[in-house]
């Protein structure tokens, strides 16, 4: 088996709201290896989201380890994360994120703007990018003029454009109809297998889940054991 590029040990995720202490995650451990695809699966507040954004270094634990790709996060400084994360971390949204005014090129081209590139070599890799994700013939279009699966195709190439270590899709399905959704489920399975991208996906759909190579379920903001699920999924999966 590849090397293991994320590994997590007893990871906690704790809020404090006034008075009252939210524990989103408690005592997670986990190791997601290189080439794997990974579904996060639990319902509403298991705290599979929490997690994501914890290896994405978009949060910050309460206690616990996290490794990603051999760095501890906790060493980081923010400034350091915003960094790391642009270099090594492809995120997409359920909400596709794009911002209204850009043109998918410019959308995808953003991230590269924190690089050394040149223009000419940003809107290169950009292009390429709209065209492994089928966008080749839409790249000068709004976000307004696409269709809800054709936006998060743009999320994806944007998430793409740097050549990413880890690909992190929190419910990447949520808002689009089922044949949107298979699109881009097709497109990540593809990612995955074709050009052994290593995909970790939070997502409540069993259907969403079978396009993964492993499923990992979370319940009550605890990670339950390799192969356990939850005992209110057991009927409906």
């Amino acid at each position: 088996m590849a090397d293991p590029v994320i590994v997590t040990h007893n990871l906690s995720r704790e809020y404090v709201r006034d008075e009252f202490r939210v524990i989103a995650l408690k005592d997670a451990n986990i190791e997601i290896h290189k080439g794997e695809f990974v579904a996060l699966m639990g319902p509403s507040g298991s705290g599979k989201s929490t997690l994501l954004y914890l290896i994405a270094a978009m949060e910050r634990p309460s206690s616990g380890e996290l490794l990603v790709l051999n760095q501890d996060l906790n060493d980081l400084s923010d400034s350091e994360i915003a960094g790391w994360r642009n270099a090594h971390i492809g995120f997409v949204f359920q909400s596709f994120n794009l911002i209204p005014v850009l043109t998918a090129l410019e959308n995808v081209e953003l991230p590269l703007k924190l690089t050394n590139l040149r223009k000419s070599e940003r809107i290169e890799h950009a292009q390429t990018a709209l065209k492994l994700v089928g966008l080749g013939d839409r790249m000068g279009h709004f976000p307004r003029q696409l269709s809800g699966g054709q936006e998060q195709r743009v999320a994806i190439a944007r998430a793409l454009v740097t050549d990413p270590d880890l690909i992190l899709a929190d419910e990447p399905t949520g808002n689009l109809d089922a044949n949107s959704a298979n699109e881009v489920l097709s497109m990540l399975e593809r990612l995955n297998k074709e050009y052994g991208k290593t995909i970790v996906m939070v997502t409540h759909d069993p259907h969403a889940a079978r396009f993964a190579t492993k499923i990992r379920y979370l319940e009550k903001g605890e990670l339950l054991p390799e192969g356990q699920k939850p005992e209110d999924w057991m009927a409906s999966v």
